[in-house]
């Protein structure tokens, strides 16, 4: 007598009918192009203005191979991805969480703690990273309306937070769609901008002396190689696409590749026009954020001041878009545990723990961004750490442990090489930034009103 079938830990359609995190924040009612602005606005960020400084750290060459190659492969890892999710759907086991799937493909319990730590760190660094980025935004635009004005970061911090807190209130991730397109329009909006003030200051008779080389030391340049290959890790990451598949309405399959094929396409357009025309500007002196590069301490700025300013304004509304789309799995967690499935989204029973909950979420990021204006240096070791297990080993895992390909067989030797490869490069990577963070260590100052590059 054959033994009774294993039960599902994880029954996707129970788990609908019960929870409240699955009902109303991963609520699925969204189509292909909807999951395409989610993916865009959690890729696609202000961090593409870093993307000369990583130029800087790799050469002409170099640089464009890497920033090409994690583009394949993290395209790659999020296709595997969403075939796996796509699989265990048609199974009738449809996963809505990213440690959930893991732990069920997997079938390790420990795998669900170790995914759901490493998304909260990442989660959370990016929430505080945004507000503490939008803070600075406000302060530029500030300083150059008042540059003796008495407000310090910490209060342009406060205000974004107060933003963020309204916005936070949006019940479910797919009601975030409309923010989410209006964020791809900016992200491609002050990457042009940028990329035509690159190359205005470039011809200009104010135009940087240009110099292309690397650092002198061998030592040194090795760590700074492997930083910019973190930094572009940390860029192409996002560590939710699960979640982001979950808003698609019923059934999933294929529409996941064509969000993928939007967001890609925004990508190509932006990464690399931003990278080239900043590094050729400025060469080995570029900035960790280009827009500074274009407003040296000394001499005119090489762009208009209007320009720029519109520049850094869509660079302020694409990071509040940003903050609130990796802020969904921690509401998500909330609202499990928080609301009642048996009432309404918006009765008093769940929307007064909502609204105590996510703001206080909100404040804890915004106390730790006015606390930690040193946070991007903690953030590289974060985003080492963090998206090279979620975004570069992970899929490949999962998808050889759920389809099985032959051990002699090419896609499964390419997993297995972009295991061992990307796992060397992320303590690699997170050796790189922790010596940054040291070397870093006497410019930190809590509540500081600079913000440490």
């Amino acid at each position: 007598m054959a033994p009774p079938p294993k039960p599902d830990p994880f029954p996707a359609d129970s788990q609908r009918e019960v929870d409240a995190g699955a009902v109303f924040v991963l609520e699925s009612k969204g189509e292909w192009w909807h999951a395409g602005f989610h993916l865009t606005t959690a890729i696609v960020g202000p961090t593409i203005l870093t993307l000369p400084y990583v130029f800087k750290g790799l050469g002409w060459a170099l640089g464009f191979f890497c920033l090409t190659v994690m583009g394949m492969v993290t395209f790659y890892a999020y296709y595997l991805m969403s075939k796996v999710l796509d699989y265990c759907e048609k199974d009738g086991r449809r996963h809505i969480r990213f440690r959930e799937l893991a732990a069920d493909v997997l079938g390790s319990g420990w795998m669900f703690y170790f995914v759901i730590f490493i998304q909260t760190a990442i989660n959370t660094g990016v929430g505080i990273g945004a507000i503490l980025l939008a803070g600075e935004c406000l302060q530029i635009m500030y300083s150059s309306l008042s540059p003796d004005g008495p407000l310090k970061l910490y209060e342009f911090i406060a205000m974004v937070t107060a933003v963020m807190i309204v916005l936070s209130q949006l019940p479910t991730f797919h009601s975030l769609r409309h923010i989410n397109l209006a964020s791809l329009f900016f992200s491609l909006g002050y990457t042009f901008i940028v990329v035509g003030a690159c190359i205005d200051a470039g011809l200009s008779k104010n135009a940087p002396s240009r110099d292309y080389s690397l650092e002198s030391s061998g030592s040194a340049r090795v760590f700074s190689a492997f930083t910019s290959i973190s930094i572009i890790a940390a860029i192409f990451g996002n560590g939710i696409l699960p979640e982001i598949q979950a808003t698609l309405a019923p059934p999933a399959t294929g529409k996941m590749v064509k969000g993928l094929l939007m967001c890609y396409t925004v990508i190509l357009l932006t990464f690399y026009s931003a990278s080239v025309s900043g590094y050729w500007a400025f060469g080995n002196k570029s900035n960790s954020n280009i827009i500074k590069s274009l407003m040296p301490d000394e001499g005119p700025s090489l762009a208009p001041t209007w320009v720029l300013g519109l520049g850094v304004i869509f660079v302020l509304l694409q990071l509040l878009a940003i903050g609130l789309v990796y802020s969904q799995v921690a509401y998500e967690i909330m609202e499990k545990k928080s609301a009642d499935v048996k009432q309404g989204m918006f009765s008093k029973r769940n929307l007064i723990p909502r609204l105590i909950l996510r703001t206080l979420y909100m404040m804890f990021c915004g106390f730790m961004a006015a606390m930690l204006p040193f946070f991007g240096d903690i953030n590289g070791v974060v985003g080492a750490i963090g998206f090279i297990p979620l975004d570069f080993v992970l899929p490949m895992l999962l998808y050889n442990m759920t389809y099985k390909p032959p051990k002699s067989s090419f896609i499964y030797w390419v997993n297995l090489s972009i295991m061992v490869v990307f796992t060397g490069a992320g303590l690699m990577g997170a050796f790189s930034s922790v010596r940054k963070l040291i070397l870093d260590a006497n410019k930190f100052k809590l509540f500081s009103s600079n913000v440490v590059d």
